[in-house]
């Protein structure tokens, strides 16, 4: 392996999509994240079967990929043992259970604390493993409507709208990796580990910045104001002959060359629009008047004379094309992989790029149980001893 966190041991307790977004992040920067998948079944999100590649379900190979797969049953005898073993050296656990769930399965932080010190326990729930919701379970979808996000996503006089991405569950991962890796620096100095606790409720209020930071100004609750900015104007999406386009007008200068381009050099001298202030009170006015122009020229013909004067813009893609960008194949964010049943898959590349040890997306996503023989012999599980266990259910081999 290769990458920053080359020779760091993560065990995955976790599934769906908050935790396993943290392991797949470190595993991506050269962690051995070993997933610990439960028996029957795994993963839940192997069950997402409405979209596969050969029979595996897609979103499930897009989550897991860099991962080694084991499969264990808690509740068998021997498949606990197996678990403490794997947890015995290793450097992080991510555990994505209700508060409580692992203490009564005796994997709480305390037990494993005794047992090694220097572990880095990463929990991810609902809202925290404190407070008066701490006991409560978490969705992305529950989280982006107790945050606020979901009412000031959408349009003026709409219905509630969650975002299209699944945020809470993604940045409640990408928090939580954070997390881990300012423990792992710390436990250098320390030696010891610690928990690392997170939550999607928290992940979707980080998301409100500007809009906490308003309320904390005004007292008044943000609305939803669609594709355009809170705070400046005019930022939004427009249509154009072919399909709609981002202006970005988030200064003086920019508002001026946005002017210019679309044959309305007369606004700039409008008092309605001749400050940012300004434009913000009668933003509705401006977008109508530079809507109207930007509807006659396609998408393309408009980023390039924006572009060429300086001016924030950018098509709105369908995912399909934002695939096939060259910029985003330059970047390396879409890759193969070979799956030993799908093939040749295609995932999202790593959007971290180290310029001395960069990360990589090495392996496809498990199949259930495809490490589990490897990982148990690197534990002194002879071959007969996990013969013996397979017999019993607490782990299955692919």
């Amino acid at each position: 392996m290769n990458g920053p966190l080359a020779g760091i041991k993560v065990v995955e307790l976790a599934q769906i999509m908050a935790g396993p977004t943290c392991g797949l992040m470190l595993a991506d920067l050269g962690a051995d994240v070993i997933k610990v998948e439960k028996l029957p079944g795994g993963d839940d999100s192997r069950s997402y079967r409405q979209h596969t590649i050969d029979g595996e379900s897609a979103p499930f190979l897009m989550m897991n990929r860099n991962k080694r797969g084991i499969a264990v049953n808690l509740k068998v005898e021997g498949g606990l043992d197996v678990v403490k073993r794997l947890l015995a050296d290793a450097d992080v656990l991510i555990e994505n259970y209700r508060l409580g769930t692992l203490d009564k399965l005796g994997l709480g932080h305390e037990v494993l604390e005794q047992l090694n010190p220097r572990l880095v326990y990463c929990a991810i729930s609902g809202y925290g493993r404190t407070g008066p919701y701490a006991d409560k379970g978490g969705f992305d979808l529950i989280a982006q409507g107790f945050s606020g996000l979901m009412s000031i996503t959408g349009h003026p006089g709409g219905e509630p709208v969650k975002s299209g991405s699944p945020v809470a569950d993604i940045n409640a991962g990408i928090l939580a990796a954070l997390g881990v890796v300012a423990a792992l620096v710390s436990r250098s100095v320390s030696g010891k580990g610690q928990v690392v606790d997170t939550s999607l409720m928290e992940a979707a209020v980080q998301q409100t910045y500007w809009q906490s930071a308003l309320f904390f100004a005004t007292g008044v609750n943000p609305e939803p104001t669609g594709s355009s900015h809170v705070l400046a104007a005019p930022y939004q999406a427009f249509p154009t002959q072919d399909g709609w386009i981002n202006i970005g007008g988030a200064n003086q200068a920019n508002w001026e060359r946005i002017a210019a381009v679309v044959g309305l050099p007369e606004l700039v001298a409008d008092v309605r629009f001749k400050t940012n202030a300004d434009r913000m009170t009668h933003r509705h006015e401006l977008a109508d008047l530079i809507a109207a122009r930007t509807k006659t020229r396609s998408s393309a013909a408009w980023v390039a004379d924006l572009e060429a004067s300086g001016v924030p813009v950018g098509p709105i893609n369908k995912i399909g094309e934002m695939l096939a960008d060259p910029q985003v194949v330059a970047r390396e964010m879409v890759l193969e992989v070979d799956h030993p049943r799908g093939g040749k898959t295609r995932t999202i590349g790593l959007p971290i790029k180290l310029s001395d040890t960069p990360g990589s997306v090495r392996n496809a996503a498990p199949l259930l149980g495809q490490h589990t023989r490897e990982v148990l012999r690197s534990l002194g599980y002879s071959d007969a001893e996990i013969q013996s266990l397979q017999e019993r259910g607490a782990v299955a081999c692919a």
